[in-house]
């Protein structure tokens, strides 16, 4: 990426069945490449998994803590295919990520895997509609989707006007690739692209160079066009 001395700043939310020191290190390999230019924030969702059950976000330590952004039920339970009625915590999370921008802000943009994903494309939506008083300018999804949980409905009834990058692999079995397909369409200019594998961040820093290539000269030339 170009040398330019400021450096973008990105919130980044883990996924289901992981935490910010897990996701931390599953995304070394992605983070290495813009360490010069992109510092990365990593925060903990506020809800301890309370069992561990298979078709994780990503495959982790059996004896590490895990931790979701939200629940399908109050047992703690959720997965990206199922539809519920509830989201069960999706309140204290969003609480938290405002206190994370008051308190470490600002931040440019917004990165999201599986679950966090669809968590930064409810942040994007109520960004627009003024439902919160975080402020960023961009968003980068990874095997993203739209939250099936009913009381989440009231975030996709617009075009979401923010620039956003969606990257899924198209074997992924956890979030099937219709889903991240579906996430797209509620943006107004996304730009997508694919791997080959499953359920993971891809290292491969030319799914991602472009895109923040762009956010960094937009942030060091705030009067360009």
């Amino acid at each position: 990426m170009a040398g330019e001395n400021v450096k973008l700043r990105i919130l980044a939310l883990h996924g289901f069945f992981q935490s910010d020191s897990a996701f931390r290190v599953k995304t070394g390999a992605f983070r290495k490449p813009f360490k010069k230019n992109v510092d990365f924030t990593y925060v903990c969702a506020p809800h301890k998994i309370l069992r561990t059950r298979p078709n994780a976000d990503n495959n982790t330590d059996a004896n590490a803590e895990e931790f979701g952004w939200w629940f399908n039920n109050s047992n703690t339970e959720f997965k990206a295919t199922n539809r519920s009625p509830e989201a069960v915590g999706f309140q204290e999370s969003v609480q938290m990520i405002e206190r994370i921008f008051k308190e470490q802000g600002p931040f440019d943009g917004i990165l999201g895997f599986s679950q966090g994903a669809a968590f930064a494309a409810i942040l994007c939506a109520m960004q627009q509609k003024k439902l919160s008083s975080i402020r960023f300018n961009f968003a980068v999804m990874i095997s993203g989707f739209k939250s099936r949980c009913e009381s989440h409905s009231v975030f996709y009834t617009e075009c979401l006007d923010i620039p956003s990058l969606h990257v899924y692999g198209t074997g992924d079995q956890i979030v099937p690739p219709e889903m991240p397909q579906e996430l797209t369409k509620l943006f107004a200019n996304p730009i997508t692209l694919t791997h080959v594998g499953g359920h993971y961040v891809p290292g491969d820093k030319n799914l991602y160079k472009e895109f923040l290539e762009k956010m960094l000269f937009k942030k060091n030339n705030p009067d360009s066009r």
